[in-house]
């Protein structure tokens, strides 16, 4: 896109919004309360805020402020106000690419935040248990918080991931003209890795003249091992498996569609 030259500050907002769904099966009441005991330590305040910071220094934020919380009876909020870096335009690049990008990345940022809040729950009586974190990064300026999408993706394990990205409101040229967007975007998929396309099923629902691009993924091959707590999958029964693997997917193709769906 050929470079614009501004009448003031860039002052298009650009935010990412994204659940992420952790999936778990245990066998016992006393396995699910283990599982929560341990999402609730791995992904409590203090880690959260770890996350959060190396996302401010990937988009090249100074942080202003951080509160957070862990919550009883489980959950933890970390809310991070960060403003706008030192601006190096001939360094700056708003092209489609997985991020993070290196030194070059510099945002362009005021009054912005991130914020991430957990949610632990569990059925109640089938022995699915989930896991899910909700993250919001918004910034001002040129670069697009999609820098920092294949971190925070790989920084939690992520069965589901529900993508909503959003451009509002307008910067103005130094002849009047409006911008309502500063970068070219077709999917939220353009900002991913090929070994992320290769191992997620997507699906795309954008409203392109609203500037608003949404992106649901999950993972294509379930191991059943990888969702077992407090049990293995050699002490189970053929049968067992069978039905714990149903569960799980089921469990998984409800989240990803949002709608509840008939067991089969």
């Amino acid at each position: 896109m050929k470079k614009i030259r501004l009448q003031g500050f860039n002052n298009l907002t650009k935010t990412l919004s994204f659940n992420i769904y952790d999936i778990c099966y245990t066998s016992s009441a006393g396995d699910r309360r283990e599982y929560i005991e341990y999402i609730d330590e791995a992904y409590n305040a203090e880690r959260l805020t770890h996350i959060l910071t190396d996302v401010c220094s990937i988009i090249d934020a100074n942080i202003l402020n951080i509160a957070h919380q862990n919550y009883d009876p489980e959950g933890a909020s970390v809310t991070m106000l960060i403003a706008e870096d030192a601006a190096r335009e001939p360094e700056v690049s708003n092209t489609e690419a997985p991020g993070p990008l290196p030194d070059a990345v510099v945002g362009h940022l005021d009054k912005s935040h991130v914020t991430v809040h957990t949610y632990p729950e569990s059925h109640p009586d089938n022995g699915i248990s989930t896991f899910r974190v909700d993250i919001d990064v918004s910034t001002c300026g040129r670069i697009s918080p999609l820098k920092a999408l294949n971190y925070l993706i790989h920084s939690f394990e992520s069965d589901i991931v529900t993508l909503d990205y959003r451009v509002r409101g307008f910067t103005r040229d130094v002849r009047g003209r409006k911008h309502f967007i500063d970068h070219k975007i077709n999917s939220i998929q353009n900002f991913l890795p090929r070994d992320t396309k290769e191992r997620y099923e997507m699906v795309d629902v954008n409203v392109y003249q609203e500037n608003i691009f949404h992106t649901k993924m999950r993972l294509k091959n379930l191991s059943l091992d990888d969702y077992l707590f407090g049990v293995g999958v050699e002490a189970m029964t053929a049968a067992e498996k069978r039905r714990i693997s149903r569960q799980v997917e089921h469990e998984i193709m409800e989240i990803f569609y949002g709608r509840n769906l008939p067991r089969r």
